[in-house]
């Protein structure tokens, strides 16, 4: 027998006597509930400079913020030494084992500097101990010391290292924790991580592994979040979910973040084997690696999260038996109003295909109570594909229009004052969901959407359960809550309150996991990216259809001049969200200007060849600021003259030639055994740089096996001319030893040597940048290089 015939009217889950008490009811409940979310997602006040000495204080941090980042201090720097000896002087005077790692290191993770070579660095790590009583183990806290050379780095990472210090001055005034506590500020970070990788792989305590907290930023402002973990994380997250006042994390970042080919200081730790969590600030990302990194743009709240976090969790792991802390699963977790929700990552799966039976037999149910049709329902399900690809797109064209608009846009992370940008993408996609709702409500039926809203979000759930299981509970969990909803709706009376009351709860539960996502993504990816935050906006609103629905008058039945009244009012949600997006776009456009305070990022480079005395000014910006392109005229491949600079196409132009010394290659010994022929070389910086490079000519040369500084570095030939480099920062005035074992051929063997400094105030030529104009966020802003060939 079939379903009996769908009346226009009677086509919703809900129909409510009194439409308009009943939305404007369900709207303040989920406003209320959305409150909640970003109030948990909010950070604390910081306490002042007289808190209780057990307590973490921002004030007492931000002093030594002050100190740390009071200038630049790249690896190796003088400005460094003076940040270590700060350090070194403040872990002493609270009475902790303290001790410099003086090292050479290899690089961690995928930062490698070389093309076709491998990067080292001259390292010092600030290693302190407080003893445990009775250790199981111990907890490293981690952050790094150096900043970039373009910036002082008060929030990367000079917030990371005070907390540090401010931690360990709030456990130095109680009792002792069970287990050993490590402090690690580490060197060269920014460089290539290998002050990490030097400590994590040869330093005594590093040996038998342990928990590691590492305290990170990417920005100025915003919630500290707790964006990677270990694997098999299910016991440290619930120790995180317990002992960290402020608990922000989700397994779909843990997921993005192993997806991306993106290294922190943690990267090194877990090639060792270590566990642990990755915890960091990113908002307000405009900053970020810049001159503009100044302790005064550190955001107390920020800090304050960091350290009430790191205390607390170094705390709980201080006590806890870290003998136990490998679980033999993820979990999947995600904040809740304040707390953190978590459940076995291998419930995932099975999640996932219940949400997709619940929706499909509330399809099979409203069928059979005559609320939609099957050929509804499959309209339903085919046409909601609509929003979910053109609001993203819709985002992406937004930005498009921006930059096109405002170039400067494109060297940035994110604006100076992104927040209109991103209201304008959230109402540029609500005006695409409204419109997309109002014109096909009436003839598909708004049950029948509902119905392709959920299926959409249970098949996502299945799709990411499969490939991304971390994320998976963001369309999972709405779709079981819509569709449990539908099952109460359809129970009871649909004039009554329940069905109302079944659905707005369904959609609270969708705003609390959705919209964390939605807020976070868009300082995570930035705005070139805010397609994804539309994407999961658009998600957000299709779990909350229902009450969507509300908005618009009954479905169906109304003809004549009551018909063209209920489209009317029907269009009246996307009108006003695509106006909404119109001026805020506009807003963003007319109060982030670019100016002294928030200059347009520009990058510049120069580049000399000793041996002939040609130079060039570079630049990697695509399409050049108006202050860049008096410099550059086209396009030009460095590979071959600069190969320590990658083999990347960059924008180039003439420069004069400066009489600066490239570094010089002195021949310690050269020794041949058989066909192999083993150089050993000494390179020398004529100047004080921060890196030297050295290249051997593969066509005059097959490189077998190399040293630098005594340590063995791999051999992994590249493409080109210069096909075997290594890279090495924060070189000693003496040099570095390199020594290589060749398979010769015919002539001599070919080495390019070149070292690279910053600061390009004094070349011949360069004009300073006007106070609108600024420098980018980039390790090799203002780089200056000077590189010769030698044949030996």
């Amino acid at each position: 027998m079939g379903a009996p015939p769908t009346r226009p009217a009677d086509r919703a889950l809900a129909k409510p006597r009194r439409r308009l008490t009943s939305a404007v009811a369900a709207l303040v409940a989920l406003l209320a509930v959305g409150a909640g979310v970003l109030v948990g997602l909010s950070t604390p006040a910081p306490r002042p400079a007289d808190a209780p000495a057990g307590e973490f204080s921002a004030a007492r941090a931000y002093r030594n913020v002050e100190v740390i980042a009071a200038e630049p201090h790249v690896a190796g720097s003088a400005a460094n030494d003076r940040v270590r000896e700060h350090l070194v002087a403040t872990l002493r005077g609270l009475g902790l084992q303290t001790e410099v790692q003086d090292a050479v290191a290899p690089e961690a993770g995928q930062l490698s500097g070389a093309a076709g070579g491998a990067t080292l660095a001259r390292v010092r790590n600030v290693v302190a101990r407080l003893p445990g009583t009775d250790p199981t183990g111990k907890v490293f806290l981690v952050s790094h010391y150096d900043s970039v050379q373009t910036g002082p780095g008060g929030n990367d990472d000079a917030a990371g290292t005070a907390t540090i210090l401010e931690v360990a001055r709030a456990l130095t005034t109680g009792p002792r924790p069970r287990n050993d506590i490590v402090f690690v500020l580490t060197d060269a970070e920014e460089a290539c991580l290998c002050g990490a990788a030097g400590f994590a792989g040869d330093h005594p305590l590093a040996r038998d592994g342990g928990v590691v907290l590492n305290l990170e930023a990417r920005g100025s402002t915003g919630p500290v979040i707790m964006f990677e973990t270990s694997r098999n994380n299910a016991k440290l997250v619930e120790v995180f979910g317990r002992a960290a006042p402020h608990p922000v994390g989700t397994s779909f970042a843990v997921e993005i973040y192993r997806a991306l080919p993106n290294d922190t200081d943690f990267t090194a730790f877990l090639d060792r084997e270590f566990v642990g969590l990755n915890s960091a600030y990113i908002d307000g990302g405009a900053i970020y690696h810049t001159p503009l990194d100044v302790p005064a743009r550190v955001d107390r709240g920020s800090l304050q999260m960091h350290g009430d976090n790191a205390l607390g969790l170094t705390r709980e792991f201080g006590r806890t038996d870290l003998g136990d802390l490998r679980a033999g699963h993820d979990d999947t977790y995600f904040p809740v109003l304040g707390g953190l929700v978590s459940y076995p990552g291998w419930l995932t799966l099975p999640l996932a295909v219940a949400a997709l039976l619940a929706v499909g037999a509330l399809g099979w149910l409203l069928r059979r109570r005559g609320r939609a049709t099957a050929g509804t329902l499959a309209a339903g399900f085919g046409l909601t594909l609509v929003p979910v690809v053109v609001a993203p797109l819709g985002a992406w064209l937004l930005w498009a229009a921006i930059t096109t608009i405002r170039p400067g846009y494109a060297e940035l992370l994110d604006p100076y004052r992104p927040v209109w940008y991103r209201l304008a993408v959230v109402a540029l996609s609500a005006a695409v969901l409204f419109c997309w709702y109002a014109l096909l409500r009436r003839r598909v039926g708004p049950a029948a959407l509902a119905f392709g809203g959920l299926a959409w979000l249970a098949v996502f759930g299945v799709l990411l359960a499969v490939a991304v299981p971390g994320g998976a509970y963001l369309t999972t969990l709405p779709a079981l809550a819509g569709a449990l909803a539908g099952f109460a709706a359809l129970a009871t009376r649909r004039d009554g309150p329940w069905p109302v009351v079944a659905v707005t709860l369904a959609a609270a539960v969708a705003v609390v996991i959705l919209l964390p996502p939605v807020v976070l993504l868009f300082p995570a990816l930035g705005m070139g990216m805010g397609a994804v935050a539309a994407l999961v906006a658009v998600l957000l609103g299709l779990a909350v259809l229902p009450v969507v629905d509300l908005l618009h008058p009954r479905a169906g039945g109304q003809r004549g001049l009551l018909a063209l009244r209920a489209r009317r009012l029907g269009a009246l949600p996307a009108t006003a969200a695509a106006l909404a997006a119109v001026v805020l776009a506009g807003v963003g456009l007319a109060v982030d200007r670019f100016d002294a305070a928030h200059p347009v990022p520009t990058h510049l480079m120069y580049a000399l060849d000793a041996g002939t005395g040609k130079a060039t000014w570079l630049t990697r910006e695509e399409k050049p600021q108006p202050w860049t392109d008096g410099y550059v005229d086209g396009t030009v491949s460095v590979a071959d003259d600069f190969p320590g600079l990658g083999n990347s196409e960059m924008r180039a132009g003439p420069a004069a030639a400066a009489p600066l010394p490239a570094p010089k290659v002195d021949v310690l010994s050269d020794t041949r055994t058989g066909d192999q022929r083993v150089l050993r070389l000494r390179v020398v910086p004529q100047r004080q740089v921060r890196l030297l490079t050295l290249h051997v000519d593969t066509s005059t040369a097959t490189v077998r096996s190399a040293s630098v500084a005594g340590r063995d570095v791999p051999v992994e030939p590249g493409d080109g001319k210069w096909g075997f480099g290594v890279v090495f920062h924060a070189p000693p005035p003496e040099g570095v030893e390199v020594t290589l074992t060749l398979v010769p051929g015919s002539g001599a063997v070919s080495v390019r040597a070149m070292d690279a400094s910053d600061g390009l105030s004094g070349v011949p030529g360069f004009r300073p940048r006007p106070p609108d104009v600024g420098v980018v966020g980039s390790h090799s802003s203002e780089m200056l290089a000077v590189a010769r060939t030698y044949p030996i």
